[in-house]
């Protein structure tokens, strides 16, 4: 676990706590050495916009599609966490997007991260991150995975069934534990994680018995409140459901103290978060204020990979049929836009005539037509977009979809042919808003 600082009761999260200049920002691991262009503030809304037709314009070869990750938007996320959530250190999500240049904004800004398997420690450590500032925070492992995270010195993982303590046992038997429970209420997440993570009440105290025989150390408790769209109010009964296994194995077990709550994921960000970030504090201090030294640690994922992405993607075919216009692109739902299937997502996007209507690339009132958007694939399951207002476009336009970082490149395929991992991310920063 990372170096913390000591307040009243919680530790405060030594994460970002002051801004980074942006020399650090562009001396990160992942970005030195890359192009990134500035994002004028004077541009307002058009900033994402007009950096994107300065790519299409001075790119007559351009691979399409492309996306652009705004750092700056990184930055300002950083802030807010630290800001909204001062006792809870970051640890990324890697599953959600493991891009490099984000990877390495986000440690340079003093997040953790949180890693499900050896090719994502793998991915971390290269980045220069010390093993300390890892969790490998998946319940159930290869065993080849967890000698390879002892090789290296990850010393920190979760655990929910007894035959996790027994392979943990035999080939990493320094590592500390989390004991992953389920917690209390159904958040009513789009992607509810109780199905197949964390131990039941009743199963509780066996398991921490188990590794207590084990003679193997449980440093704390780990849930999951689920992903997207969960009832922050539901982390009022995870957080006493931890403080319950605390004082459990402690009492009742007579094991050291626990020290580390890990709230998990599922953080969005705007108001969502506000209000998320209200109920974990006010949890925080019901249960743990007045227990001195516990170190609270978050996963978030979509929170800061989400809004910094925007994708653009090309018409690659186009039909009429009466007032309804049919057009192809580029990418698609085995693409990175599969979150649609598999994260439950919801895109937009907007028009970028930059070959039929160069004078007037955003089309702004031009006449809308009741449009549908499909994918480059075979399958008539890659439609990304019915019924969806569009102006008329022509082959070689683009459309740009933007919050399109989570869980999208990461999980897309190569089906038919089209490689999801060779998408080109362009680079930028802008200043963020107030």
């Amino acid at each position: 676990m990372p170096s913390l600082l000591l307040s009243e009761g919680l530790y405060q999260a030594k994460g970002a706590t002051k801004p980074l200049s942006l020399k650090a920002i562009y001396n990160a691991s992942g970005v030195k050495g890359k192009r990134v262009t500035p994002l004028l503030a004077n541009e307002e809304e058009g900033g994402i916009s007009h950096f994107i037709q300065s790519i299409i314009r001075n790119t007559p070869d351009i691979d399409s599609p492309f996306l652009v990750l705004d750092l700056g938007v990184i930055m300002h996320l950083m802030e807010k966490w630290t800001t909204n959530l001062p006792t809870v250190q970051s640890y990324y999500a890697v599953k959600c997007n493991p891009n490099p240049s984000l990877l390495g904004v986000l440690a340079a800004l003093g997040s953790s991260f949180d890693c499900a398997s050896r090719a994502e420690i793998e991915s971390v450590l290269s980045l220069g991150v010390s093993p300390d500032r890892i969790i490998y925070a998946n319940p159930c492992k290869s065993e080849s995975h967890i000698k390879y995270a002892a090789t290296v010195g990850v010393n920190v993982t979760t655990f929910d069934s007894k035959e996790e303590i027994h392979k943990i046992k035999k080939w990493h038997p320094k590592c500390e534990l989390l004991i992953r429970i389920k917690p209390p209420q159904d958040s009513g997440a789009r992607n509810a994680l109780g199905l197949k993570y964390g131990a039941l009440p009743e199963e509780v105290k066996p398991l921490l018995q188990a590794a207590k025989d084990a003679e193997l150390k449980v440093v704390g408790v780990s849930f999951h409140i689920g992903s997207g769209g969960a009832d922050s109010r539901t982390y009022h009964g995870a957080i006493a459901a931890a403080k319950s296994v605390f004082d459990m194995a402690s009492n009742e077990l007579g094991m050291p103290r626990m020290k580390i709550v890990d709230i998990g994921g599922g953080f969005t960000c705007g108001n969502q978060f506000d209000a998320a970030s209200f109920h974990v504090n006010e949890a925080l201090e019901d249960n743990f204020g007045k227990e001195e030294g516990v170190v609270v640690i978050g996963e978030p994922g979509r929170y800061f990979a989400e809004s910094p992405f925007t994708l653009a993607s090309k018409v690659i075919g186009k039909r009429v049929r009466g007032e309804v216009r049919e057009y192809w692109i580029d990418d698609g739902i085995y693409g990175s836009l599969n979150c649609i299937m598999y994260d439950f997502a919801t895109v937009t996007c907007t028009p970028l005539a930059c070959s039929s209507k160069p004078e007037d690339p955003e089309c702004k009132n031009a006449k809308m037509y009741p449009s549908t958007v499909f994918g480059p694939t075979c399958d008539s399951l890659d439609t990304v977009l019915t019924d969806y207002l569009l102006p008329e476009l022509e082959l070689d336009d683009w459309v740009v979809f933007p919050n399109m970082g989570a869980y999208t490149t990461s999980s897309g395929t190569n089906f038919n042919g089209f490689n999801t991992t060779a998408i080109s991310t362009y680079l930028a920063y802008s200043t963020p808003k107030p």
